[in-house]
Order: structure tokens, then C-alpha cells, then sequence
């Protein structure tokens, strides 16, 4: 089966961009807008929509294979790929993309990503959100020219073992924390709530105390609407503020860390991003050192890398430091979904969590190829996505995972 043509659509993704650095200096909110100077460059304003393009490859039996690209919400920050705007690459992707592709057999996903990969337009490679939306447009074309679910496509390029059972979905409430806490306990996710704590004096507290103050509401929440027996994960993504309100005294934080865990019990927590030391080098360093320092206390929380971890070589640097015990691996940063996968196989190769994220700003289709990818490789946790809403992100995740195990329980696309 061949290309014989590509045609880009822009779209809309699930969330909105957000200028990180100009909401954690002094953007003012404005119901849900952001007031402000940006700080980021390529933003217009502090928060703006979030945009996609669709790449839809025509192929010569008359079928469609399609991705979506999507970058994530803080584009620009901790050292990710700028802004991704779609009429700003719409004429690339139907001119010299286009070129590039037309023609191409698609017999194999991970040689046709790796040509894509290493393409270079201008002497750059292709932003990564391109290299995103491109990926799994292949993945769905090879995946089509085979017959196959695209989790049997990677199952067998990468002779992975069958999968039986689903993933953990990781849900996240957005700014409405209270609410969205109490459909997550409702519909049982297995991992709430990611808090968005973004602010130290709004949301973490001066000395931390805001934090601790939800863990125990969120606890008593599930005590009185939680069913019998359940007992999710708690995830909080703080966003390096609590090096900020610790002044990045790394004792303090661990010491802050224990009551954090002290206060989830008995739910295991995980606590992404404690901080942002600016720079790769010293994030690797800083994050390294935290976590041995609540190895060494007998700590059973789990520290998740974020920021200044975007590549497949950033992951592999922060796994081989051990900065951190479970990786975010951001799956729009990464760009090919090959990267994903590879990424997922390297953490769990060498004792590291993985849990495949992304972004709210993603799509409901870019969301449906990372079930499958998910489902390949068996990270700990995947994210509920596109959107803050809880309801629509679980609802895509969760039905895509379980219409998959299904066929495959059956015996595949073709029983």
C-alpha cells in the first residue's frame, strides 16, 4: 500500500496553551482568562486556544490514515519546542512534507518514522509536533495496509508480548479541583487528581499547608461518596513550586515530602515536578538527589520527573541518574509515537516508573493512538486526555482501551 496523497486540516485540541512562566510570575486571572505581559515567546496573550492539524494520508486502495498534531499546554517552557500555530505549518505539511511522503510503501512504521525523523527542511527537523501527528498517521496507515489494530502493529515490529489487562488511567482536574476530585471518585479512576498546583500562595500554601489541607479533603471525600474497597493513587503536579517555597533547600523539601505522604495515608502518593531548577543539568542533579534523600528516610512516595525531561535522550538521562522515581513521558514532547514506545521500554528495562502523559491540549485522536501504544508497552499509568473536564478524556481513554482489549481478546481486527 502507498501514499498518493497528503492533505492537512487545522483544528482545535481539547484545551488551550498557556503561558507557564507568566502565570507563575504575576499573570492576573480574569474568569478564565489570564491578564498579564507573556513571558514565553510566540504567545499573543497569556492563554489563547489550543490548535491541531490534522495530516491525513490518501492511500491507493481508496482508505484514509490519519493523525492529529498537537503540542502541549506550556509549549515553550522548560526547554520544549516553541508554540505550534497551524497555519503556520498547514503549507509545509501539503508542500515539502507532501513531496517527501507521496509514494512511500507503508510496510513498516518504524522505518517510515525514522525516514520522517531524520528529515530535515531548512537544515531543522520538523517541529515536534509535526513529527507527532505525522507518526501516527503512518502507524494507522501501516496498521490499515496489514489489516491489523495498531497495537498489533506494534506488538509485532517490537515482539512485545499480548496484552491482558487495561492501564491504570491517570485523571486530571484542572483549576476546578473539587468537583472534578468528586467524578473521579464516582466513575473510580485509579489515579486522581493532579491538583494543578501551580502557585504557591494559592494552591501549595506558603510552607505547604494548602496541599496538605486538600490530600485530607480529598481523603474525606472518597470516605463519604467512594465505593467499598476503593482505593485510587494520589498524583499531585506541583509545578516546581514546592522548591520555590522551600528555596530549593532540598532537606526542607524532603522533610515537607514525608508529611506529604504521612497526610495520603494509606493511599501511595506520587508528587511530579517539586521543582524547576531552570536547566536540564541541574534539574537531573536536584531531582537526583531529593529522591535518594527520601530513599534513604524510607519513603515509599514516588517522585515524578517533568520538567526538563521532554526527549527520549532526556529520559534516558534522567532514568541512568535515577532523578526521579517514575518518568512523565509527554507524549506530543517526545514527538514520533515510536519515541513513546521506546521510551516506556527503556524505564521499564532499567527499574524506572513510566508513565505515558501528554497533555490536555492534545486531540480525542492523538489520545485513542496513545491507548495503543499503552496497551504495547504497559506503563504504569497513562493520562485521561484531551481536556480538563475529567468526564470526556476518561470516556476516550477508557472506551478506545477496552473496545482494543476486546478485539484482541477475540483474536484481533480480523478474529
Amino acid at each position: 500500500m502507498k501514499i498518493i496523497d497528503v492533505i492537512a486540516a487545522p483544528g482545535l485540541t481539547g484545551f488551550y496553551f498557556d503561558d507557564q512562566q507568566a502565570i507563575k510570575q504575576d499573570a492576573e486571572e480574569d474568569g478564565f482568562a489570564y491578564l498579564g505581559k507573556t513571558r514565553t515567546p510566540g504567545f499573543g496573550s497569556v492563554r489563547q486556544k489550543g490548535e491541531s492539524l490534522s495530516i491525513l494520508l490518501c492511500l491507493d486502495n481508496g482508505q484514509i490514515a490519519w493523525g492529529d498534531c498537537a503540542a502541549v499546554q506550556y509549549s515553550g517552557a522548560g526547554g520544549r519546542d516553541p508554540l505550534f500555530l497551524a497555519r503556520d505549518f498547514k503549507p509545509l505539511v501539503e508542500g515539502e512534507i507532501r513531496d517527501f511522503l507521496v509514494g512511500r510503501k507503508l510496510d513498516s512504521f518504524r522505518n517510515l518514522t525514522r525516514e520522517v525523523n531524520n528529515h530535515r527542511i531548512g537544515g531543522k527537523p520538523l517541529h515536534l509536533a509535526l513529527q507527532y501527528g505525522l507518526s501516527q498517521a503512518v502507524l494507522d496507515g501501516v496498521a490499515k495496509s496489514r489489516n491489523q489494530l495498531m497495537v498489533e502493529t506494534l506488538l509485532e515490529e517490537y515482539n512485545l508480548p499480548r496484552p491482558e489487562k487495561g492501564i491504570p488511567i491517570f485523571a486530571q482536574t484542572g483549576d476546578d479541583r473539587y468537583t472534578n476530585v468528586d467524578k473521579m471518585i464516582i466513575k473510580e479512576v485509579d489515579v486522581l487528581p493532579h491538583g494543578l498546583i501551580n502557585h504557591v500562595k494559592k494552591k501549595l500554601g506558603l510552607r505547604g499547608e494548602k496541599l496538605i489541607e486538600y490530600i485530607n479533603w480529598i481523603k474525606g471525600r472518597i470516605e463519604k461518596i467512594g465505593s467499598e474497597g476503593y482505593k485510587p493513587v494520589f498524583h499531585f503536579d506541583v509545578y516546581g513550586t514546592i522548591g520555590i517555597a522551600f528555596a530549593d533547600d532540598l532537606q526542607a523539601m524532603k522533610d515537607y515530602l514525608l508529611q506529604v505522604e504521612e497526610a495520603a495515608y494509606p493511599f501511595k502518593v506520587r508528587v511530579e515536578g517539586p521543582m524547576d531548577a531552570g536547566n536540564k543539568k541541574d534539574q537531573v542533579e536536584q531531582l537526583a538527589r531529593l529522591t535518594a534523600l527520601l530513599d534513604e528516610a524510607g519513603s515509599k512516595l514516588e517522585l515524578v520527573a517533568d520538567e526538563w525531561c521532554n526527549t527520549l535522550q532526556d529520559i534516558k538521562d534522567f532514568v541512568a541518574a535515577r532523578a526521579g522515581h517514575m518518568m512523565q513521558i509527554k507524549t506530543p514532547d517526545l514527538g514520533g509515537v515510536e519515541n513513546t514506545v521506546e521510551a516506556v521500554l527503556h524505564c521499564r528495562e532499567n527499574g524506572s516508573g513510566a508513565y505515558q502523559g501528554g497533555t490536555c491540549n492534545e486531540t480525542d485522536r492523538s489520545a485513542r493512538v496513545c491507548v495503543h501504544t499503552a496497551l504495547a508497552t504497559r506503563p504504569q499509568q497513562i493520562l485521561a486526555k484531551p481536556g480538563m473536564g475529567v468526564d470526556e478524556g476518561l470516556m476516550i481513554v477508557q472506551n478506545e482501551m477496552n473496545r482494543t482489549l476486546a478485539l484482541l481478546e477475540r483474536g484481533g481486527k480480523n478474529g
